[in-house]
C-alpha cells in the first residue's frame, strides 16, 4: 500500500461511523446516460457498498441544455446538489458564472488526491481564474472508426489488416472515393442534421491542425480558412461519398449495419462495437484510429468529464460534507478503469498510465489521440451544448446538403453569435 492511498483511508476515519453516527448522504445530479449512465451507477453502487458512512444518491436528468438550466437554476437558489458531473468545456460559465464553489487543495488532499494525479491538459481545464473548480474524470475525443470489411475491398488495409496511414485532406478524400467505388456504400457516416454538433467538433478540429482558433480577443479568428474548410467536409457529402441530413441515431446505425465505410464520432460508440463483437451481432471486423493528421497536425476536438461542487447560494457546504463528497470522487479516480472500458480515456493518471489501461482494447488504438486533444475556446458562450454551439448546429450543417452556402453558412453562424462575443459574461 502507497503513501498516498494510505493517507486516503486514514483520511476516511472521521467519516466512519460511531455507534450512534449519523450517515452522509451525497445528492448528485449527472448528465450520463446509455452506457456512461450505467457505468456510472455501477461505480455509485460499489463506493456505497465499500464502507458504510456515506450514501451517494444519484439522479439522472437530461443531457445539454436542460441539465445545465437546471443545475444554473438549482445551485443560486441553494437547492441544487451536494455535487454534479459536468462538462469541462462548461467551466467558465459555471466557474465564473458563480455556480460552483472552489475546491481547496487541502479538501482534495484530505481524501489523498492533489493535483499532479490528473493528466495535465485535464487538470489546467480544471481551473478557472487560478482556482481548481472540479476534478477531471475523464477525457473523449473525436475518432475515426472503420469497417475493415468495407475499407479492405477498397484496398486500404496493409498486411496486418489495420488502416494505411491517412495523411492530408486529399488521401481522406480519396479514402471515401474509394470505399463508395469498391463497394457501394458510403465512404463515410456521420452526424449532419441540423442541430446536429459533430460537424463543430470536426471543423474546429481541422482548424485547429491550421493553427487557427475560432475565437480570439473577441472575434471570430479563422478567417478565409474557416468557408475552406467547411466547403472541403461539405464537398464528401456532394459527391455522395457521405449521406447529409442524418441525425445521431440514423449515422450510427448506418455504421453498425455495416453500411458505411468510415465514421467520425466520438470515442462513446465503443461499448456498442465492443458489445456487438463479443455477441457475434455487428456483422463486420472494425478499427479506430485517432482522427488522422489532415492539415498541419493531428489536433482533435475532445471534452471531458468532471466532478463539480455547486456553490448552493447562501447555503454552503459543511467540511464534512465536502469530505463525504469528495471521498465519492476519489473512489471514483482510482476505480476509474471500468470508465475507461466504456471507451473514455481516464483522467486519472495512476489509471491512465498502469498496463491494463496502456493494453486495453480498442482504446489502446486510438490512445495517441491524448495528445492532440483541442477543446472549444474559453468563454461563457463556449461548451457542450452551449449558446454558441447552438448556433453552429443550426447553419453548419446546411452547406452539407446544398442548402446554404459555405460562406451564407458561415455569414449567418458568425452573424448571429457576434451578440455573444459582446455580451458581459452573466454572474448568476
Amino acid at each position: 500500500m502507497n503513501r498516498r492511498t494510505l493517507l486516503a483511508l486514514l483520511a476516511l476515519g472521521p467519516l466512519l461511523p460511531a455507534h450512534a453516527a449519523e450517515v452522509q448522504r451525497v445528492r448528485m445530479w449527472t448528465l450520463l446516460s446509455g452506457g456512461d449512465g450505467a457505468r456510472m451507477r455501477a461505480l455509485v453502487d460499489e463506493f456505497n457498498a465499500s464502507q458504510q458512512a456515506v450514501r451517494v444518491e444519484s439522479t439522472t436528468l437530461k443531457w445539454g441544455e436542460p441539465f445545465y438550466t437546471k443545475l444554473i437554476t438549482a445551485s443560486v437558489v441553494g437547492a441544487g446538489p451536494d455535487l454534479a458531473t459536468i462538462h469541462l468545456s462548461r467551466l467558465p460559465n459555471l466557474a465564473g458564472g458563480g455556480v460552483l464553489r472552489p475546491i481547496a487543495a487541502a479538501e482534495l488532499a484530505a481524501v489523498g488526491l492533489a493535483g499532479d494525479d490528473f493528466l495535465p491538459r485535464q487538470w489546467t481545464k480544471s481551473q478557472y481564474q487560478g482556482r481548481t473548480y472540479a476534478v477531471p474524470l475523464d477525457q473523449h475525443p473525436l475518432v475515426l472508426y472503420y469497417n475493415k470489411n468495407l475499407v479492405g475491398k477498397a484496398g486500404l488495409l496493409d498486411g496486418r489488416g489495420q488502416l494505411k496511414p491517412i495523411e492530408g485532406m486529399a488521401a481522406l478524400t480519396d479514402a471515401l472515393r474509394r470505399v463508395k467505388a469498391a463497394t457501394g456504400k458510403p465512404g463515410l457516416t456521420m452526424e449532419s442534421a441540423q442541430s446536429s454538433y459533430a460537424i463543430w467538433r470536426l471543423w474546429l478540429s481541422l482548424l485547429a491542425q491550421q493553427g487557427l482558433p475560432v475565437v480570439a480577443n473577441g472575434r471570430f479568428a479563422y478567417g478565409a480558412a474557416g468557408e475552406a474548410t467547411l466547403a472541403r467536409i461539405a464537398g464528401w457529402f456532394q459527391a455522395g461519398y457521405a449521406t447529409p441530413g442524418m441525425d445521431y441515431p440514423a449515422s450510427t446505425s448506418q455504421f453498425m449495419g455495416g453500411n458505411a465505410g468510415f465514421m467520425l464520432n466520438g470515442v462513446w460508440e465503443v461499448p456498442e462495437l465492443v458489445r456487438g463483437s463479443k455477441a457475434g451481432t455487428l456483422g463486420f471486423e472494425y478499427g479506430i484510429v485517432p482522427l488522422p493528421k489532415l492539415y498541419g497536425d493531428a489536433s482533435a476536438w475532445a471534452d471531458s468529464h468532471g466532478f463539480a461542487l455547486p456553490a448552493n447560494g447562501d447555503k454552503p457546504m459543511s467540511a464534512a460534507k465536502a469530505r463525504a463528497v469528495l471521498s465519492f470522487v476519489a473512489y471514483v479516480s482510482r476505480h476509474s478503469m471500468g470508465w475507461a472500458e466504456g471507451g473514455h480515456i481516464p483522467a486519472y493518471r495512476p489509471v491512465a498510465e498502469s498496463a491494463a489501461a496502456l493494453a486495453l482494447q480498442p482504446n489502446a488504438q486510438y490512445a495517441a489521440a491524448a495528445h492532440n486533444v483541442v477543446y472549444d475556446p474559453d468563454g461563457w458562450y463556449m461548451g457542450a451544448a452551449g449558446p454558441l454551439e447552438a448556433i453552429a448546429s443550426k447553419f453548419l450543417p446546411a452547406p452539407l446538403a446544398g442548402q446554404l452556402t459555405p460562406a451564407d453558412a458561415l455569414r449567418r453562424f458568425e452573424t448571429e453569435a457576434a451578440r455573444l462575443l459582446k455580451k458581459r459574461a452573466p454572474l448568476y
